[in-house]
This record gives structure tokens, C-alpha cells and sequence, in this order.
């Protein structure tokens, strides 16, 4: 499941709808707060991340998740783009690091190997057990 998180409802709803016309299975969470309550339970092995959101932002829910040791790649989409705030994403560990408006072939790029990435790591960690 990629879950998608942004406040805005027609950017969030526009993203699944077209990741679901790709054959993905996808989530919305309207914040990061309502994301993180339900992780890692929702099943998420893709996160893609609004950057500026009212309560927690993009790089607050990444911290968090680091902090959880959740593993799950993260795509950070903003239109706000600084290399300042690309470069704290980055190493924080975001997978990628998107500008908006996202087109679609970079996003689903993205999420492809965002979800290899996962793929690998997880096979890699169960051949380590």
C-alpha cells in the first residue's frame, strides 16, 4: 500500500486516484498526525509526504518515523522547493525528493523505486535472520 499525506483534499485525492489508474493500492491521511497514528499497522511500504502542513510537517513525520526505526521510504513532494530543506530530506533518508506540480512519470518513477528499494531491503534482512 502507498499511502499518500497532505492536507490539501484535491492534491491528495488527485494523487490516489491516478496511482490507482497505475494499479496501485493507495491510502490518504489528511495530516501527518492522522498517518502516524495508524503506522505501522496500515500496512504502508511507500510513504509520499507533503512538506508543509498545518501540525506536523514532512520532515517532522520523517524524524519521527526515524526515530521508530520504520524503514519505509519516504517521497517528499513540495511547492516550496529550497536546497536547503532538499538537502535536510535527503538526509534525513527521503528515498526522493519531488517539486510540485509533480508529473506523474517522475512521481511513479519514484514510487517504483521507492518500492524496490523496500522490496530489497526487506529480502536482504530475512536472508540476515
Amino acid at each position: 500500500m502507498i499511502a499518500v499525506v497532505d492536507d490539501t483534499d484535491s492534491v491528495r485525492k488527485a494523487l490516489i486516484l491516478q496511482l490507482r489508474l497505475f494499479g496501485y493500492v493507495t491510502r490518504g491521511f489528511a495530516s501527518g498526525e492522522e498517518f502516524l497514528q495508524t503506522w505501522p499497522s496500515n500496512g504502508a511500504r511507500c510513504l509520499i509526504l507533503d512538506l508543509h502542513m498545518p501540525g506536523l510537517s514532512g520532515v517532522d513525520v520523517q524524524r519521527h518515523l526515524n526515530r521508530m526505526q520504520a524503514g519505509i521510504p519516504v517521497i517528499i513532494f513540495t511547492a516550496n522547493d529550497s536546497s536547503d530543506v532538499r538537502e535536510e530530506c535527503l538526509r534525513l533518508g527521503a528515498f526522493d525528493f519531488l517539486s510540485k506540480p509533480i508529473l506523474m512519470p517522475i512521481l511513479l518513477d519514484a514510487v517504483a523505486g521507492a518500492l524496490q528499494h523496500d522490496t530489497l531491503k526487506r529480502h536482504l534482512a530475512a536472508e540476515t535472520s
